[in-house]
């Protein structure tokens, strides 16, 4: 999606591209973060984790491949597009997430969720690799160097390399949690909201998740707006050209691999959560430094280290919440897990592109994602891992 220096009409006026961005990125995430815990008990009641997976993995996966259709001038076409493919990808993790406590034991947890994330990783270089190839000598693929298409044809190659490498998730992984007997006269979106309202009055047996979820519903808001925001910028602020950009998400990309691998045995070998403290330093530490820079060989040295706790982030995050989370509800805690994160991609980039609209830099959103990853850390020392897991235990005893 092109969008010229004049902006977008949006809400009778006009909007920024960077801004419009951060506003589609909020808008996506809200539906998602409204939806994410009924679904989820939907598919506790039923075992039915692997049913939802599979469809809205595959409506994301036809969603990018529309991608393709939106070409010069269709600012719409593409957000629409796009909002489904993202809320199809953010719907399908709060599923995938939610096996996590089924096929790994809580010792194992960090490692585990390290090593999903890295693998996670090696597939994102050798995608953009060949994205990048495409964008670059597109006749090397018979494709004409007019019109976007490379970049068009990009976005298919994206939806197959997605589609294709899920499928083994459906030949191999198994449900093994058990259905329940669906009340006569009772749907199941009405079970859905009755399980959540249930979960919500028990909410006292979980107060160390509770605290763990706000803690990192903030701190994942300013993760979550670097991720989104990044490329805009080092192409806005350091006027880093496409092609450059894409090499330095691939050095992001291959750098997250070991990351994701060390922090995962970081949280087995220490309780998880100095492990995220360790994460949230280094992100801190990378937001202060981006603050100042100004030479796109600066945003090289920003990417190793955002590179090197993205992954960790993540897994650990994932992990903690996994040794809080009773087995037989792991769906739909993983569907507030799922909440949290995508209320802070509403927040997030919101924040970014408005602070972004009004000081005319992305430099000064930064600023937003800085203070959300302080905030949030600051609340995870309230946070006691040991307990936490005692109360995951003794909800499955009850």
């Amino acid at each position: 999606m092109i969008v010229g220096p004049e902006g977008v009409p949006f809400l009778g006026g006009r909007v920024s591209a960077t801004a419009f961005w951060g506003y589609c990125v909020s808008a996506s995430m809200l539906l998602v973060a409204v939806s994410a815990p009924i679904l989820g008990a939907i598919a506790d009641y039923t075992a039915s984790k692997k049913r939802f997976l599979f469809v809205f993995c595959y409506g994301g996966v036809l969603a990018t491949a529309f991608l393709f259709l939106a070409g010069p001038g269709d600012i719409w076409l593409a957000v629409f597009f796009y909002l489904l493919s993202n809320m199809g990808m953010e719907w399908s993790l709060t599923f995938y997430n939610g096996f996590l406590p089924e096929i790994a034991s809580r010792e194992k947890m960090g490692r585990i969720s390290g090593f999903g994330w890295a693998l996670g990783y090696v597939g994102g270089v050798l995608c953009l690799l060949l994205n990048l190839a495409m964008i670059q000598r597109p006749d090397w693929f018979g494709l004409p160097d007019s019109d976007y298409i490379p970049i068009r044809a990009s976005l298919v190659v994206v939806a197959l390399w997605w589609g294709i490498f899920s499928i083994p998730t459906f030949v191999w992984l198994r449900e093994r949690a058990q259905a329940k007997q669906r009340p006569p006269g009772t749907s199941y979106l009405k079970i859905g909201f009755q399980r959540l309202a249930l979960t919500l009055r028990k909410v006292r047996q979980f107060r160390e998740l509770v605290k763990f979820l706000v803690a990192f519903l903030i701190y994942n808001d300013g993760v979550q707006t670097v991720i989104v925001m990044a490329a805009v910028f080092g192409a806005e602020v350091l006027h880093m050209p496409q092609e450059e950009l894409i090499l330095c998400f691939i050095l992001i990309h291959v750098i997250a691999f070991f990351g994701a691998l060390v922090f995962g045995y970081l949280a087995d070998r220490m309780m998880t959560k100095r492990a995220i403290n360790i994460s949230l330093l280094l992100w801190s530490g990378a937001l202060v430094y981006a603050l100042v820079i100004d030479q796109s060989w600066q945003f090289w040295i920003l990417a190793v280290v955002i590179g090197f706790v993205l992954g960790g982030i993540q897994a650990c995050s994932r992990a903690l919440l996994a040794q809080f989370t009773p087995r037989e509800n792991s769906a739909e805690f993983f569907g507030f897990f799922s909440t949290g994160g995508k209320f802070a991609a509403i927040f997030g980039p919101a924040l970014f592109g408005l602070i972004t609209d009004v000081t005319g830099s992305a430099r000064f959103g930064l600023l937003s994602a800085l203070f959300f990853l302080l905030l949030g850390w600051s609340l995870l020392y309230f946070v006691d891992e040991e307990k936490g897991i005692r109360e995951s235990q003794q909800a499955v005893v009850e």
